[in-house]
């Protein structure tokens, strides 16, 4: 990626097998080496392109195992790569010859429903976390694939189906327990380690170890209007030019995305439209169902539709929506940038590229941003682009290796077209782009705050597997 090398990772050294013995004494987890069982299983990620093999893989139960296998890593000199749900596009939850922290054994989910507040483990998915406070009518505003890792998503940010009502992931932490780089155990919040508490919203794993967050709850359906419908290509840009207009005035309770995709093969979907080039408006009304009906009946409405699927229903089954599509062991390729708006420049770009997909997985996601996003500082956080109009998520994706380049090249080309109305990016849909390519998802002045940050809490860049803020 292009970071900053320390001195600690210039001289590599060979596993000493007594320092592995040891882990396994201590560590109430599990300790995976290249010839046990299990091995191949868990050091893969989500994305299938990615195909590296660490050297140890140390399942952790809990902080002091967390500690104890990072005490080891340092020692060891090794590379330390920390996995949550291992979603990273890139694969920068897992290496080659390093150490592979994996906390998807920490799942545990504490709610309280009274103070509308939960404690997360820093394992937990985002349908697990959903299945147990939707019991209770709560959400945490988070993603759209209930498969992701909420760590993850969350310290890059969280943009998902509640943040134009309720903002990102980060707006509902209220804390969150690090394990540093000299192996202390630090709490974050507003009134300790406030410093610290603002990079770990939007800087990413730069800091730490995060092994416990709290967050406050939102009130949230069980019940929610949701769901997509469904137009042909061909009437993109006639799609595109009324949402625009439609959105402009659009209650904060209305979160959408508009996709482009081939029509994808599920039960729902006709067998004729299947495989069909379509574009979808997607939402999620946070709000009254029957009030969500009424707001988003005018663009259901609009042209020929060919399917639609809106409908009152759980929000968890909402959740899962997108869950076929991102499936584990596919390949990702993505691309991703901000812009302002939906200019008839930028739909040009969009009517243009969306009629080239032709893998059954391709696809690019427009998130709306704005709401209640937008309100909060944009010094408040580490996260950077609250005034962004929207979001490209641009996806050269493949069940397989076969035709997987041609999809990346897809993707890329798509992005680049959209190169002069780029405003940002979010820093969690970035690939492996380079230390310049996150300088400018952070801007200039942020992007220092960050360094400042990094200097003080790991100054030998010990996370650096990470879209990475070196300290020098």
């Amino acid at each position: 990626m292009g970071t900053t090398r320390t001195a600690e990772a210039e001289a590599p050294r060979r596993l000493e097998e007594t320092a592995v013995a040891g882990l396994r004494r201590v560590l109430t987890g599990e300790v995976i080496g290249p010839a046990d069982d299990g091995y191949d299983a868990h050091r893969r990620v989500w994305n299938g392109s990615i195909d590296r093999h660490p050297a140890l893989i140390a399942r952790c139960r809990g902080v002091d195992d967390v500690r104890a296998a990072l005490r080891l890593g340092r020692e060891q000199r090794l590379p330390i790569a920390v996995r949550s749900g291992g979603h990273s596009f890139p694969g920068l939850s897992t290496c080659d010859d390093g150490l592979l922290i994996d906390l998807r054994l920490m799942d545990g989910i504490r709610v309280d429903p009274d103070a509308r507040t939960s404690g997360v483990q820093a394992g937990v998915l985002l349908g697990e976390l959903d299945a147990v406070t939707q019991r209770h009518g709560l959400a945490v505003p988070a993603g759209i694939v209930s498969h992701t890792g909420l760590t993850g998503l969350t310290l890059g940010g969280g943009i998902g189906w509640l943040q134009r009502k309720h903002g990102l992931t980060v707006d509902s932490l209220v804390s969150a327990d690090v394990v540093t780089a000299g192996g202390d155990v630090v709490r974050a919040a507003e009134d300790e380690n406030a410093d610290l508490f603002w990079g770990l919203r939007g800087g990413g794993g730069n800091f730490g170890i995060v092994t416990d967050l709290r967050f406050r709850l939102v009130p949230l359906g069980p019940q929610v209007m949701a769901g997509a419908t469904f137009w042909p290509i061909a009437q993109a840009a006639s799609v595109l030019r009324r949402y625009r207009d439609w959105i402009a005035g659009c209650p904060d309770e209305l979160m959408t995305l508009l996709v482009q995709r081939l029509a994808p093969p599920l039960p729902a979907v006709p067998a004729e439209l299947v495989g069909q080039p379509v574009i979808a408006l997607v939402a999620c009304y946070a709000g009254d169902v029957d009030e969500g009906e009424r707001v988003l009946r005018p663009m259901r409405h609009l042209g020929a539709p060919v399917l639609d699927l809106f409908a009152a229903k759980p929000f968890t089954v909402h959740q899962q929506m997108f869950d076929p599509s991102f499936r584990h062991g596919c390949w990702y390729h993505v691309r991703s940038c901000d812009v302002a708006g939906l200019s008839d420049d930028v739909i040009d770009v969009v009517v243009e590229h969306g009629r080239r997909i032709s893998s059954p997985l391709s696809s690019i996601a427009l998130w709306q941003m704005g709401g209640a996003v937008a309100r909060v500082g944009e010094d408040e956080t580490a996260f950077t682009g609250r005034d962004a109009g929207f979001t490209f998520n641009i996806n050269g994706n493949t069940p397989t290796a076969d035709g997987f380049e041609e999809q990346r090249q897809w993707a890329r080309d798509y992005w680049s077209a959209l190169a002069p109305f780029h405003t940002g990016v979010y820093v969690n849909f970035l690939m492996e782009e380079g230390d310049e390519r996150v300088r400018q998802a952070y801007g200039p002045a942020k992007h220092e705050r960050l360094r400042a940050l990094k200097r003080r809490y790991d100054p030998a860049n010990v996370f650096r597997l990470n879209q990475n803020i070196p300290p020098d």
